[in-house]
């Protein structure tokens, strides 16, 4: 539920609901949605009379949510959320292009591709230093190594990083290095990882599960901001069908649905969704023109020698090709609006 207050509502006021809420074990989420104070409760009320709160003054209103995903939901936060990093801004009309190599290989490497993608438009550095693999044998990423040269790169750059958390005994380190925490589709529902990034002070960027359904992935958001995270980005990357020819299935209705469902940004990444580098653009584009807010590519300087998905990555002629015609395919969304 949230309370709804009455319109110019004082300080005073506002605070003394937030330490009735306080004092009786119950967490709070503020946000000012079309002119209303709306503060969320968060946690269990089976035990807390409620209804005490509509003897304050500036109390208007209780509201029950009626979705499962309460404040990750429209019906709590009409208006976009809008992300703000470092002065790049995503949600909203605001797009981000989020591009780089899928593991971090060499400092020469990183270097070379994030001259290159910054060149083309993007604005995020991507790249793994720990990386989930399905064979324990596969190369599992440099660690900390590795999210130096990303930070460097990025830096020299000016560029915002970010990578994958996979261990919430990780958060701390990667946090001195990444801009914004990515929850990979293994973990969408590890739930005390999602718990641990609540509190974590970065951005997230939440993608969707292997078989996750547009409720669950919205469910592990929901997570996300009732353990204290307002700033978390959804990514479209694909799901697990009958289909083979392809590495997943890019659910290209997800997002508008998910436009409707929630104020939260979302992305899309179809080299995760396709697995083949030819589908590389005309997803991403289709995924655009549905409503997404931003872009995840997989970009390396030399595909054929990545040594993790370089079948799906595209060499810096090819990403150049895909920021030429993603910048056509926003301004006719512009007009289209």
């Amino acid at each position: 539920m949230y309370i709804k207050t009455k319109k110019n509502i004082g300080e005073v006021e506002k605070n003394r609901i937030l330490e009735f809420l306080k004092n009786n074990k119950l967490g709070s989420l503020v946000i000012e949605d079309e002119e209303t104070l709306k503060i969320g409760v968060l946690g269990d009320r089976s035990k807390v009379d409620m209804d005490r709160l509509l003897s304050f003054h500036g109390v208007d209103e209780l509201v029950v949510i009626g979705k499962s995903y309460k404040f990750v939901s429209r019906e709590f936060q009409k208006q976009d959320t809008v992300i703000e990093i470092k002065g790049r801004k995503i949600g909203g009309g605001n797009f981000m292009l989020m591009a780089g190599p899928c593991a971090i290989e060499n400092r020469e490497s990183v270097f070379q591709i994030a001259e290159q993608v910054k060149k083309s438009g993007a604005q995020i550095l991507r790249g793994g230093a720990f990386k989930p693999r399905t064979s324990p044998y596969d190369f599992q990423g440099l660690g900390e190594e590795g999210l130096k040269y990303m930070r460097e790169a990025a830096d020299k750059y000016d560029l915002l990083v970010v990578t994958e958390v996979m261990d919430s005994m990780d958060i701390p380190l990667i946090s001195k290095y990444a801009d914004i925490l990515q929850v990979g589709a293994r973990n969408m529902q590890n739930f005390s990882l999602l718990k641990m990034l609540g509190s974590c002070g970065k951005p997230v960027l939440l993608k969707r599960g292997l078989s996750a359904t547009i409720r669950d992935f919205l469910m592990a958001a929901e997570y996300l901001m009732a353990y204290g995270n307002r700033e978390i980005i959804l990514c479209e990357r694909g799901i697990r069908t009958f289909e083979t020819m392809t590495r997943n299935t890019v659910d290209i209705n997800a997002i508008p649905l998910i436009k409707e469902k929630s104020h939260l940004p979302i992305i899309i990444d179809a080299s995760h969704g396709t697995g083949r580098r030819s589908l590389v653009e005309p997803v991403t584009l289709a995924g655009v023109i549905a409503g997404a807010d931003g872009a995840m590519v997989e970009v390396h300087e030399n595909p054929e020698c990545a040594v993790s998905d370089g079948v799906q990555s595209l060499d810096f002629k090819g990403f150049k090709k895909l920021t030429e015609n993603l910048e056509e395919v926003l301004q006719l969304k512009k007009r289209l609006k």
